[in-house]
């Protein structure tokens, strides 16, 4: 049975840092194409960081700079770094398995297609 769980997140005021982590367990997170998605109240889920099993890295433009996604295969963990937050990062964020094309493709920042959901992190920033 497939579990992705996320913790980290919270309540920050804009500028601050949160660090998000998944942990994953009955799959094996290198095999896949690794995301973080996020969605804001009256929002659709987007795309904001992608890792597939070479280390290829993707970001959505509006966080470039700020986040950093990263996986720690040893413990099958995947993590987002969050710097310089603004309020308009408020959101639920959730980790996401989906199959590795999607990532060699650049399609991985859409929501339909992935295998694996987990259950959300809210995350918070205030003015």
């Amino acid at each position: 049975q497939v579990s992705l769980v996320e913790s980290g997140g919270g309540s920050v005021q804009a500028g601050g840092s949160l660090r998000l982590s998944c942990a994953a367990s009955g799959l094996t997170q290198r095999n896949f194409c690794m995301v973080w998605f996020r969605q804001a109240p009256g929002s659709e889920r987007e795309g904001v960081a992608a890792i597939d099993d070479k280390g290829g890295i993707a970001y959505a433009r509006s966080v470039q700079g700020r986040l950093t996604i990263s996986q720690y295969n040893a413990q099958n963990i995947l993590f987002l770094q969050m710097n310089s937050l603004r309020p308009e990062d408020t959101a639920m964020y959730y980790c996401a398995a989906r199959p590795l094309v999607h990532c060699y493709s650049g399609s991985w920042s859409s929501p339909s297609e992935v295998r694996y959901w987990g259950q959300g992190t809210q995350v918070t920033v205030s003015s």
